[in-house]
Protein backbone atom coordinates (compact mmCIF):
# COMPACT_ATOMS: atom_id res chain seq x y z
CA UNK A 1 0.00 0.00 0.00
CA UNK A 2 1.68 3.26 -1.16
CA UNK A 3 1.79 6.24 1.45
CA UNK A 4 2.43 9.93 1.03
CA UNK A 5 4.25 11.22 3.96
CA UNK A 6 4.44 15.01 3.93
CA UNK A 7 6.67 17.21 6.82
CA UNK A 8 6.53 20.34 7.43
CA UNK A 9 6.94 23.10 10.01
CA UNK A 10 3.69 25.26 10.39
CA UNK A 11 3.48 28.89 12.35
CA UNK A 12 0.50 27.65 14.06
CA UNK A 13 -0.79 23.78 14.88
CA UNK A 14 -4.38 25.08 14.58
CA UNK A 15 -4.39 27.33 11.66
CA UNK A 16 -2.58 24.44 10.24
CA UNK A 17 -5.18 22.55 11.06
CA UNK A 18 -8.24 24.31 9.91
CA UNK A 19 -6.62 24.57 6.84
CA UNK A 20 -5.89 21.06 6.53
CA UNK A 21 -9.58 20.02 7.95
CA UNK A 22 -11.01 21.93 4.84
CA UNK A 23 -9.68 19.56 2.57
CA UNK A 24 -8.58 21.16 -0.18
CA UNK A 25 -8.04 18.56 -2.63
CA UNK A 26 -10.81 16.02 -1.96
CA UNK A 27 -9.09 13.53 -0.06
CA UNK A 28 -11.54 10.63 -0.25
CA UNK A 29 -12.36 11.34 -3.69
CA UNK A 30 -8.29 11.32 -4.56
CA UNK A 31 -8.04 7.65 -2.83
CA UNK A 32 -6.54 8.00 0.69
CA UNK A 33 -7.48 5.32 2.51
CA UNK A 34 -6.46 6.59 6.05
CA UNK A 35 -4.24 9.49 7.27
CA UNK A 36 -2.65 9.76 10.07
CA UNK A 37 -1.17 13.10 11.58
CA UNK A 38 1.60 13.06 13.79
CA UNK A 39 4.04 16.26 15.75
CA UNK A 40 7.10 15.65 17.26
CA UNK A 41 6.85 15.48 21.23
CA UNK A 42 8.93 18.43 21.67
CA UNK A 43 7.71 20.45 18.76
CA UNK A 44 3.97 20.64 18.11
CA UNK A 45 4.75 23.23 15.34
CA UNK A 46 5.91 20.80 12.78
CA UNK A 47 3.22 18.38 11.48
CA UNK A 48 4.17 15.30 9.68
CA UNK A 49 1.14 13.43 7.70
CA UNK A 50 0.85 9.74 6.27
CA UNK A 51 -2.55 9.11 3.65
CA UNK A 52 -2.31 5.74 2.22
CA UNK A 53 -3.73 4.90 -0.90
CA UNK A 54 -4.97 1.66 -2.88
CA UNK A 55 -2.19 2.45 -6.05
CA UNK A 56 1.22 4.04 -6.55
CA UNK A 57 -0.43 6.18 -9.35
CA UNK A 58 -3.36 7.79 -6.85
CA UNK A 59 -0.43 8.49 -4.41
CA UNK A 60 1.43 10.55 -7.56
CA UNK A 61 -1.60 12.19 -8.28
CA UNK A 62 -2.41 13.48 -5.12
CA UNK A 63 0.75 14.90 -4.60
CA UNK A 64 0.53 16.64 -7.54
CA UNK A 65 -2.95 17.91 -6.70
CA UNK A 66 -1.02 18.99 -3.05
CA UNK A 67 2.15 21.09 -4.99
CA UNK A 68 -0.24 23.42 -6.74
CA UNK A 69 -1.87 24.00 -2.70
CA UNK A 70 1.00 24.38 -1.27
CA UNK A 71 2.25 26.74 -4.14
CA UNK A 72 -0.81 29.00 -2.67
CA UNK A 73 0.08 28.58 0.75
CA UNK A 74 3.45 28.43 1.26
CA UNK A 75 4.47 31.10 3.67
CA UNK A 76 1.24 31.42 5.49
CA UNK A 77 -0.16 28.14 7.12
CA UNK A 78 3.14 26.22 6.00
CA UNK A 79 6.75 26.12 5.00
CA UNK A 80 8.96 24.36 2.74
CA UNK A 81 7.16 20.94 2.88
CA UNK A 82 8.85 17.76 1.86
CA UNK A 83 6.84 14.44 0.57
CA UNK A 84 7.65 11.28 -0.61
CA UNK A 85 5.44 8.12 -1.71
CA UNK A 86 6.80 5.36 0.52
CA UNK A 87 6.02 1.64 0.78
CA UNK A 88 6.54 -0.59 4.06
CA UNK A 89 9.69 -2.33 3.53
CA UNK A 90 9.31 -4.27 6.79
CA UNK A 91 6.91 -4.08 9.62
CA UNK A 92 7.05 -6.38 13.04
CA UNK A 93 4.48 -6.08 15.73
CA UNK A 94 5.71 -7.62 19.20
Amino acid sequence: MPTVRIEHPVPSYDGWKQAFDSDPVGREQSGVRRYQILRPVDDANFVMIDLDFDTRDAAESFLVAMRGVWSRVQGTIMDNPRAWIVEVAESKQY
